[in-house]
C-alpha cells in the first residue's frame, strides 16, 4: 500500500510541474492586436455642423511644425462668402493654450508680412496661417482655440 502511494505521489510531482509549463506559455503571450483603420471624424455630429453652416469651412487642422517653433492652422473653404471673415487682414487671429497659459499670434516679417493667407477666399480651396510658438510652449495633443475676429475654434488638438 506505501508503494502503491509512493508512486502516485512522484507521479503526481512530476506531471504538475509539466502542465504548469504547458499552460504558462499561453497565458504570457498576448494576442496579437488586430489593425484597425478607424479614424475617428475630428467634429462630429454639432461641431462640424456648425463650421460647415456658419462659417463655410471645414477640415480645420493644427499642427506642430518646424520642430514646434510654429503651430500651423489650416482649414478648407466651403462657401467663399462665409469663410472671408477668417481671410479678412484686419482681424488679428490668435492661438489660445488654456494648458500653457500663452496666446500666439502670427508673426509679421519685414519683406513678407504676416504668415497668413489673406487673399480672397475661394470654395474647394484650403487656406493656413502660421502662428510663432517660440520656447515651445504648446505642445502636440494640447487642446487649442483658435479666433479670428469673430470666428472661434474651441478644443482643437494639435497634432
Amino acid at each position: 500500500m506505501r508503494a502503491v502511494a509512493a508512486i502516485l505521489l512522484a507521479s503526481s510531482l512530476v506531471a504538475l510541474p509539466a502542465l504548469a509549463q504547458q499552460a504558462a506559455p499561453a497565458q504570457a503571450t498576448p494576442a496579437p492586436a488586430k489593425a484597425t483603420r478607424y479614424h475617428p471624424d475630428r467634429f462630429a455630429g454639432r461641431a462640424g455642423s456648425y463650421y460647415k453652416l456658419m462659417w463655410g469651412v471645414d477640415s480645420l487642422s493644427v499642427k506642430w511644425a518646424e520642430s514646434g517653433e510654429v503651430i500651423r492652422f489650416g482649414y478648407r473653404v466651403l462657401d467663399a462668402d462665409k469663410a472671408k471673415a477668417l481671410n479678412d487682414k484686419k482681424s488679428e487671429p490668435s492661438l489660445i493654450d488654456p494648458r500653457a497659459g500663452v496666446k500666439l499670434v502670427v508673426p509679421a516679417l519685414e519683406n513678407v508680412g504676416q504668415l497668413r493667407q489673406s487673399a480672397p477666399p475661394e470654395n474647394g480651396k484650403s487656406y493656413w496661417m502660421v502662428f510663432s510658438n517660440k520656447g515651445r510652449p504648446v505642445k502636440r495633443g494640447d487642446r487649442v482655440n483658435v479666433v479670428i475676429g469673430r470666428f472661434q475654434a474651441t478644443g482643437l488638438v494639435v497634432d
